[in-house]
């Protein structure tokens, strides 16, 4: 328990000045992403409601989402007899392409599915939004805020109301609505859904939901060599350190102690004794001792972070992975997850859900982001590595969803998994011989990643399949699909070779437009992956184009990008642009982009322009291992839909799945949603 005192940590406040470092770092840390009382199991599905409609009682749905699960692999497979249970589930009933959100990214793709409403209706537009005022990016999924009133003494700083944390997404979930009708549902790492909503729906979160350090994601990697990749590190902390007489002095940085004036971080000293001979570490770290060979992971180690000492703290809980011993330390924390037996911050509801859980199945990743992408893209974990780190992932939830699955009598399962999705970024590199990261070596012993994953995936469904009686409506689906990601293009490079996007002094030394842009003289400008923003006099904080201007020069942006060429193969980089005032029949708010771009497939927006940088180079080759992707136009990566009845529609988008599923239950579409069933 969390002694009287302790107030929740918060995920870091949006920055104030882009030019101070640390908040440029934290900045960058977004790109991370892509670049986030015990009962028995038996209630995740009956929740003791007062009132169940008839309806609701005879019909039972499970809904399986397979984020990132592409139609065209899909039918390949298939075809080659690699995926029976989705063959299977495609004779009991039917098999569509799905067209997915504008832009197909997973935060707004599921925002869509889970609301039935577009980006226009439920505000989620890109994975980073900015505050018009001040153009400064915000992650679009949740914000978080100190509490209004404090009391400081000395260095500490006493909270006298609370923080808070809020979801961004507007609109009901569908579950709400069966929620309101007694109808009992459960929602597991539904992507857009952090904080969890309580409104009676048991619910974990999933992307959006922080690490303990208010993250998404951030692990710690030590070494007594660092990698080639470790120079520039977004979303790790690497340090080097020393070994003397077998034994190095290690530090572990917790949550900002927000109880200091300072808002300095906490921190936990640690030990790691050697035994080289052996291969063999020894750990020892608050009064816990583990005993590690070289290349084995411990368990989860429950941690405590002080911050006021001998008054509060807060809870977390890691992973350590020895990587090596001999010759030379290497050692890979896990970002400090939430601990699942004392949540410091929302990542459930009812709260009480993830200590539940944690009995039964022993503690878990509760941050949204699991698998570490970005400790495969510095180096801190290699291709087996972390194809092992995501398998532990895979298997804690695996062991929830086939629990729930045989205990699951009434209502709505709704289980979502990310491997798919993780997989394909991480591996579609030595899928594809062309590829500028292809090593034919690393394809020899990893090249079937992405088929194994889809195999995987296969279970899942013959799972579920095995849990279908003649009550129960299947539905397995994504968000997207997948393409290849082999080439960067920088939007604001183009802009500024045009003269839409002005410097106060030349862009070099990846200037950003925080600190370099002439705003007087800018017009436009991108920031996220899909998203351009004219500089909107009475809407931007220093906006240039007035309201009369804006159609003529939209109008102008989108034929000119749409004629863009790579200067070094000809090819166009942009296969349609999207006016959002036309594409999202929700209406928009001032925090909509002007602008959607739909990339080519090979091509996506550089991370340097995802966050306001001007590369020296317009277009370059993607030599990162995240190497496949979907932020590019919607046509090129269509999500599928799978069901055991039969499906109507021809081509059906994803609000028409949300349709669907209120359908099985008898509620018919919501005036606010826009969807109509497949059925």
């Amino acid at each position: 328990m969390r002694r009287p005192g302790h107030k929740q940590p918060t995920p870091r406040p949006e920055p104030d000045r882009p030019s101070d470092p640390a908040k440029r770092a934290t900045l960058k840390t977004l790109i991370g992403l892509g670049l986030l009382a015990a009962t028995d199991m038996g209630a995740l599905v009956s929740c003791g409601r007062k009132r169940v409609s008839s309806l609701g009682v005879e019909r039972k749905v499970i809904l399986l989402g397979l984020d990132g699960l592409d139609p065209r692999l899909t039918m390949h497979w298939m075809a080659d007899g690699k995926l029976p249970n989705l063959s299977r589930l495609e004779k009991a009933g039917g098999f569509r392409s799905v067209a997915s959100s504008v832009p197909p990214q997973s935060p707004v793709a599921w925002a869509t599915f889970t609301t039935g409403r577009d980006p226009g209706g439920h505000g989620i537009y890109d994975f980073i939004l900015r505050d018009p005022q001040t153009y400064l990016p915000y992650f679009s999924i949740a914000k978080t805020a100190s509490p209004k009133r404090t009391l400081s003494v000395g260095r500490w700083k006493l909270p006298l109301s609370h923080g808070q944390v809020e979801l961004l997404r507007k609109g009901r979930a569908f579950w709400e609505l069966l929620d309101e009708r007694g109808i009992p549902s459960v929602a597991y790492r539904v992507p857009s859904n952090f904080p969890p909503r309580d409104t009676g729906t048991r619910q974990l979160a999933g992307l959006g939901a922080p690490d303990l350090r208010g993250t998404y994601g951030e692990f710690s990697y030590y070494g007594e060599v660092l990698p080639p990749e470790a120079r520039d590190v977004s979303g790790g902390s690497v340090q080097k350190v020393t070994v003397s007489n077998g034994r190095a002095r290690l530090r572990l940085v917790g949550p900002e102690d927000t109880l200091r004036v300072d808002s300095a971080p906490s921190h936990l000293d640690f030990e790691i004794w050697l035994d080289r001979g052996n291969r063999m570490g020894k750990i020892v770290l608050q009064e816990q001792e583990l005993l590690l060979r070289q290349g084995e992971w411990s368990e989860w180690v429950p941690l405590r972070f002080e911050m006021m000492p001998h008054f509060s703290y807060v809870s977390g809980a890691c992973r350590f992975y020895l990587k090596e011993v001999s010759p030379h330390l290497k050692l890979y924390v896990t970002p400090i997850n939430v601990d699942p037996f004392d949540p410091a911050l929302p990542v459930a509801a009812p709260r009480g859900l993830t200590r539940e859980l944690a009995e039964r199945f022993g503690r878990f990743y509760t941050m949204g982001f699991p698998e570490d992408v970005k400790a495969l893209r510095h180096g801190a974990l290699d291709d087996g590595e972390y194809l092992h780190q995501s398998g532990l992932v895979l298997s804690e939830e695996r062991r929830i969803y086939e629990a729930a699955l045989d205990e699951f009598d009434r209502g709505l399962l709704f289980h979502y998994f990310s491997a798919t999705d993780r997989t394909q970024h991480m591996f579609w590199r030595l899928l594809d011989p062309t590829h500028p990261a292809y090593d034919a070596q690393l394809a020899r012993e990893h090249g079937r990643a992405i088929e194994e994953c889809y195999r995987t995936a296969d279970e899942l469904v013959g799972q579920a399949l095995e849990a279908v009686d003649d009550r129960t409506t299947l539905i397995v689906m994504s968000d997207h699909g997948f393409a290849p990601f082999s080439r960067d293009f920088s939007l604001n490079s183009w802009l500024a070779e045009r003269g839409y996007l002005v410097g106060r002094e030349p862009w070099e030394g990846g200037a950003d437009i925080f600190t370099n842009a002439d705003w007087e003289r800018t017009v436009a400008y991108g920031l996220g992956f899909n998203a351009l923003y004219l500089n909107l006099r009475g809407r931007e904080g220093s906006g240039s184009v007035g309201p009369d201007e804006s159609d003529a020069l939209l109008s102008r942006l989108a034929e000119e990008l749409r004629q863009a060429r790579d200067p070094e193969t000809g090819a166009r980089p942009i296969a349609n642009v999207y006016l959002a005032r036309e594409a999202y029949a929700g209406g928009r708010s001032d925090r909509a982009p002007d602008l959607v771009i739909g990339y080519a497939a090979g091509y996506r927006c550089s991370d340097a322009s995802v966050l306001g940088e001007v590369s020296p180079q317009m277009v370059a080759d993607n030599r990162d291992k995240w190497s496949g992707d979907h932020c590019i136009d919607r046509a090129l990566v269509p999500a599928v839909l799978f069901a055991n009845k039969p499906i109507r529609a021809q081509a059906p988008a994803l609000p028409d799945v949300t349709a669907s599923v209120l359908a099985e239950f008898g509620i018919a579409t919501p005036e606010e949603m826009q969807g109509t069933p497949v059925w």
